[in-house]
């Protein structure tokens, strides 16, 4: 099936439902490409999937369908100049019909491997006509009633009824008859005018009328050949008194070779083809064996592969048979029918294949020039196919390049506006329609603890880097926690749960993604300590108007008083501790989440507020500060006063001493080693102790509780004063180890040179200056 008739039904779905439905139905239907070649040969279930898809998304029924496929073939054909061919091919609509079945004939020189189907009219009257239509496609009688509605409205001005009266389906034919209704008043005119012309009889000698028609062939009623033409004889001899549907099969129209079959298809044009395959030219065969024909074969045919496969087979060498190609015509005085007919030939190596020569060829028709002519239109033909089709291939190229950028675009439009907002202003709907209220929603704002402080100690390309980092952590776990990313301002961060998409669990998506906020930032240093950086949350929930507003560089905004209180849950916040207000905390009060109430402070705006600091929630471990150390010589050196001791981090133990080594520190030189040495000595000797309220007990008394915790004071002037004489001890160490190392030094450098004793200076008189004057 050629492209011309996919592409008209894939602008009729363009046209009809729009772009972005046309590509739907063409990938439910599995068909990768978006255009197609007028002339190239694509899959015979192509159309049939098309239908099939088209009428499952826009819910037409699949025979309305395939008759509107028809009906948009007919006016897409007339842009490449069809429709002057329809136009002439009969003056009344009765004529067309007649002549319906020799149409395909006429586009064989543009599209050689067509297939077409037969239609051959019978029962003709004034009201109408029964048309046959057989086709080896099943599927296509709805689409064949679209192309004649089309026909009769856009040619012939007139209605058509079409009537389905049988329609038999084998494993190889599908055989329909139709009945036509329309207004053919044409055959009465045409069966009740006379021939009033009076013409002399002229009288011809037999011979010489079948001289002139050197490939005719006469037979009777009983399909006896009577007459053959001098050109058959010499290809085929000895035919004279043989059966004619014995000695050749009929290729078209489509039906059984018979003499009743015959007299109702007058009107169509007749292909047979030789039964039994014929002696070929030797001189051809020994020119193919030596291989040189063949090249001049190349030259001068379609291609290898367009060989005739009746002239010479698909294969040069292989058995030849002879098609023929003419009209059928009853010849009362004579009994029998005329057959009229030319030999088919693809190329010159066809007719030499057979045993043809131009002179063997009737003078009086075309035959001639079809031959000649032929062969140069078929290079020309098959040049400008060629070059069409790399321009195929180049447009389908681009076409999948551009859906390629469109998906870019598209990927890129929904991470700046959410997808169902998107699409409704691509959809040219006013930026205000957009706008959507939201009963209750969850905003969260974050922003980096000492941003302002940080970035005056390090470069502006190192913020853009600590926030691209910060930026993309926070984006990832947006997606995980079903909350919409809002925008980003400096080192504040806004995200809302619940808009664009409804959800009732909106709060505990936004208190889920403020814990792994929190867990993130852990993973990110500080480019100025070299710890890790810290954030404040602020949670609030309540009820928002959202929607796109403004022309250019548009973004999706949230606006309402819930934006503003969320704003100030954050910036009355305190570093790595996410801070809510009581609506939110009412949302996720039926969950398993730990809260500590903060008391009543004072908003900015909003007068006092209960608000509550969220301490845990299900399945996330809480953020454990280590305890401060006491300073030492050791620690003031390696990271300088307040840097050690005072960092966050989650793991299994709290109080593992590794855990006080995670952050990266900063190289020295000179004694680097031995105090790191030092450091990690005194650590490791260290003992941290659990706190005495941690420690599982028993229940006691209220006596038993003091004496605890009078013993706990005991340990804890005992552990200072532990740790006090060993970082004196510690200090007496680095000291004596300075000491050592400078003496080893010493002891390694040579001893210097002994200084030549300076000469005495010479007694004060002119100068060298002077002298040279």
């Amino acid at each position: 099936m050629y492209g011309l008739l996919i592409e008209s039904i894939y602008c009729y779905l363009t046209q009809t439902f729009g772009d972005k439905i046309a590509l739907e139905i063409l990938d439910s239907a599995n068909v990768p490409q978006h255009t197609f070649a007028t002339h190239k040969i694509y899959s015979e279930t192509l159309v049939p999937r098309l239908a099939k898809a088209a009428s499952e998304t826009t819910g037409m029924p699949l025979d309305e369908l395939m008759e509107q496929f028809g009906m948009a073939f007919v006016s897409y054909a007339g842009q490449y100049g069809y429709d002057r061919i329809l136009r002439v091919l009969g003056r009344y609509m009765r004529d067309f019909l007649n002549n319906l079945d020799n149409l395909h004939e006429y586009l064989k020189f543009s599209y050689p491997k067509l297939k077409p189907p037969s239609f051959v009219c019978q029962n003709e009257t004034e009201k109408g006509v029964m048309l046959h239509y057989r086709s080896k496609r099943k599927g296509f009688v709805h689409y064949v009633c679209g192309q004649l509605k089309a026909v009769s409205k856009l040619f012939y001005d007139q209605e058509i009824e079409i009537v389905v009266v049988s329609q038999k389906e084998a494993e190889d034919m599908t055989h329909v008859v139709f009945d036509l209704r329309f207004d053919n008043t044409a055959f009465k005119k045409k069966s009740g005018k006379k021939n009033n012309t009076s013409t002399k009889k002229l009288d011809m000698n037999s011979d010489t009328f079948f001289e002139v028609f050197p490939f005719h062939i006469v037979f009777d009623h009983s399909m006896e050949i009577v007459s053959v033409g001098k050109g058959l004889q010499m290809i085929i001899p000895d035919l004279d008194n043989k059966p004619m549907d014995t000695e050749f099969t009929i290729s078209r129209p489509a039906m059984e070779f018979s003499w009743r079959n015959i007299i109702m298809h007058s009107n169509s044009i007749f292909e047979i083809m030789s039964d039994s395959p014929i002696s070929a030219n030797k001189k051809a065969r020994q020119f193919d064996d030596e291989g040189q024909h063949s090249k001049k074969s190349d030259a001068t045919s379609l291609g290898s592969g367009s060989v005739s496969t009746y002239a010479s087979g698909k294969q040069r060498g292989g058995p030849v048979y002879l098609k023929l190609k003419g009209q059928m015509m009853y010849m009362e005085q004579w009994n029998a029918i005329l057959f009229l007919g030319t030999p088919a030939m693809d190329n010159l190596d066809d007719m030499f294949d057979v045993g043809l020569f131009i002179n063997d060829l009737s003078m009086h028709d075309s035959s001639r020039d079809l031959v000649l002519a032929g062969t140069q239109q078929t290079a020309e033909i098959k040049l400008a196919l060629d070059q069409e089709q790399i321009k195929n291939r180049k447009l389908e190229d681009t076409m999948r390049q551009l859906d390629e950028e469109i998906k870019k675009t598209d990927v890129l439009l929904y991470q700046m506006i959410p997808k169902p907002v998107a699409d409704r202003l691509r959809k040219g709907e006013p930026a205000m329609n957009t706008c959507e209220a939201f009963d209750s929603v969850t905003i969260l704002f974050s922003d980096v603890v000492g941003f302002t402080q940080i970035c005056s100690n390090i470069t502006p390309l190192q913020v853009v880097g600590m926030l691209n980092g910060m930026y993309t952590e926070f984006d990832q776990l947006s997606e995980k926690n079903n909350v919409y990313k809002v925008e980003t301002i400096g080192d504040a961060y806004m995200l809302v749960g619940g808009a664009p998409v409804k959800t009732k669990h909106h709060a505990h998506h936004v208190c889920s993604m403020a814990f792994d906020m929190r867990d993130a930032i852990c993973k990110l240093s500080d480019p100025t300590t070299g710890g890790h950086l810290k954030i404040r949350v602020g949670i609030h929930s309540g009820a928002v108007v959202a929607g796109v507003v403004g022309m250019k560089m548009p973004r999706y905004c949230l606006f309402g008083d819930t934006v503003n209180t969320a704003s100030r849950m954050e910036s009355n916040g305190e570093s790595m501790k996410v801070h809510i207000s009581q609506t939110s905390l009412e949302l996720i009060s039926s969950g398993n989440y730990k809260t500590e109430e903060r008391g009543t402070i004072d908003v900015k705006g909003k007068g006092t507020m209960k608000t509550f600091w969220l301490l845990s929630i299900p399945g996330h471990k809480g953020i454990i500060e280590v305890p401060d150390r006491a300073p030492s010589r050791c620690s003031d050196i390696f990271n300088g006063p307040g840097q050690f001791g005072n960092e966050t981090r989650n793991h299994d133990s709290p109080y593992s001493p590794v855990s006080l080594l995670e952050a990266d520190q900063p190289s020295m030189k000179g004694d680097t080693k031995s105090i790191r040495g030092s450091k990690l000595n005194f650590l490791s000797n260290s003992t941290l102790k659990p706190p005495i309220n941690e420690v599982n007990q028993p229940n006691n008394s209220a006596d038993d509780i003091k004496k605890l915790a009078a013993v706990s004071d005991v340990e804890k002037k005992s552990n200072v004063t532990t740790m006090e004489n060993k970082n004196t001890l510690e200090n007496n160490k680095i000291d004596n180890e300075d000491k050592a190392r400078k003496e080893m030094i010493r002891n390694i450098t040579p001893a210097p040179k002994p200084k030549t004793p300076a000469p005495k200076p010479k007694p004060r008189g002119k100068s060298r200056f002077c002298e040279l004057l």
